[in-house]
């Protein structure tokens, strides 16, 4: 019987943007544009655009006008010159193309030329606001700062999934501060929310749980929760190794948390007969595709060795697992699937998730890139947006930015 206690994330049913008369209103729309850009500042993957556009374009067409607000990356506020390259121009480039309108940008985020286009912009057009932590206000989440963003809109919509576990200011402050206006979710956020929380609540079973990824420390609360849920957790990544020291195995060169033994030691005990962890390691002698490499049997990796990826007999008995499984969450890979062939590992676990006819859940961050990279995504039931987001949601905890919002 395990000892921890079941969490669920559950929230009650939420307006969306759709349940609201938006014709000839403000839409303000707090968005996730948070994308990976190059050094040329061209974005190199627009999927959190594109996740957004159904909102978009649901006020465009009845009427309303839309004031987007997003960050992107982590300014610091020190140096306008090195917080350049943290600017929301490509993302208003791209809305533009995506949509086949004009994207008007504003310079600021409540300063005078954000001021200015917010009370020209007409029905039918975007307003695009400069990133919002180039001001100080989103991260205190300031009044004042909050006051001037609520005045910009007649309804405030959450669509920003990606950080919805946050309470920064355009998060939780502005629509606090918005006075009985309406306050709902954007398509985005509702459809994570069903799939992550309402599969969690009632799943169809069997119900098998994969987190991978480097750090036991990272996804303690995701596995408890999930051990007390599922019928299976699968354990893949570097953080496998931290286990097999747990069992008193060798690990070489691996990454392992020492300070994490006992507490692995307390999950196998809790999640016997659930907890699945690698038969064999994948290693290699240095980090790279051209190391010497040997498949060892799981807590017996040489000295000068790392493990890398989890074996071929885990890979055949995951797959088995998955198969066979009705529901599928899948959070972290099972090696280094950017650098062959220590991607084996993760592509056998998402080709058995593929062939399984389970509801399967991938649960953003590195999940959604392997996903991606191996051309899967459309073949899965559902890819989250938010990697931080969506591993809170696992782990149970509830969103202020999401209970805020009105009921239906």
């Amino acid at each position: 019987m395990s000892c921890f206690s079941r969490k669920v994330f559950t929230t009650m049913a939420k307006k969306s943007i759709a349940d609201v008369d938006v014709t000839g209103k403000a839409v303000l729309m707090r968005c996730d544009f948070n994308v990976p850009l190059d050094d040329q500042l061209q974005i190199t993957d627009d999927r959190r655009i594109t996740e957004a556009l159904p909102s978009i374009k649901s006020v465009l067409d009845r009427g309303g006008r839309v004031i987007l607000m997003s960050h992107l990356g982590r300014p610091e506020g020190k140096d306008p010159a090195a917080d350049a390259k943290y600017s929301l121009k490509p993302v208003a480039d791209r809305l533009a193309k995506l949509l086949g309108v004009t994207v008007h940008f504003a310079s600021d985020t409540v300063g005078p030329d954000a001021q200015a286009k917010a009370a020209a912009v007409k029905n039918g057009e975007i307003l695009l606001l400069e990133n919002v932590r180039f001001n100080k206000g989103e991260k205190k989440g300031d009044a004042e700062y909050a006051a001037v963003l609520a005045g910009f809109g007649d309804i405030y919509c959450n669509d920003a999934f990606g950080t919805c576990h946050r309470t920064e200011g355009s998060m939780v402050a502005v629509p606090n501060a918005m006075n009985g206006k309406p306050k709902v979710c954007g398509f985005l956020v509702e459809k994570e929310i069903k799939f992550l929380s309402e599969a969690i609540a009632s799943p169809q079973r069997p119900f098998v749980a994969i987190v991978g990824g480097a750090k036991v420390s990272d996804k303690i609360n995701v596995i408890q929760n999930l051990l007390a849920i599922c019928d299976k957790v699968l354990i893949g990544g570097a953080m496998a190794y931290t286990f097999a020291l747990a069992q008193g195995g060798k690990t070489g060169k691996s990454r392992v948390e020492p300070d994490k033994v006992e507490l692995a030691k307390e999950l196998m005990a809790s999640g016997t007969g659930k907890l699945e962890l690698p038969l064999d390691t994948h290693c290699g002698d240095d980090f790279s595709p051209n190391c010497n490499k040997v498949v060892v049997k799981a807590g017996q990796i040489p000295d000068n060795f790392e493990g890398l990826d989890i074996g071929p007999e885990t890979q055949a008995k995951y797959s088995e697992i998955v198969k066979g499984a009705k529901t599928v969450v899948w959070n972290g890979p099972m090696g280094v699937f950017e650098m062959p062939p220590f991607d084996a590992g993760t592509r056998a676990v998402a080709n058995a998730i593929v062939a399984s006819s389970a509801v399967s859940i991938i649960g953003g961050g590195d999940s959604a890139a392997a996903i991606q990279e191996f051309g899967l995504a459309d073949k899965v039931t559902h890819v989250s947006t938010g990697g931080g987001a969506s591993l809170e949601m696992l782990e149970g905890k509830k969103f202020v930015a999401v209970e805020l919002l009105d009921d239906k």
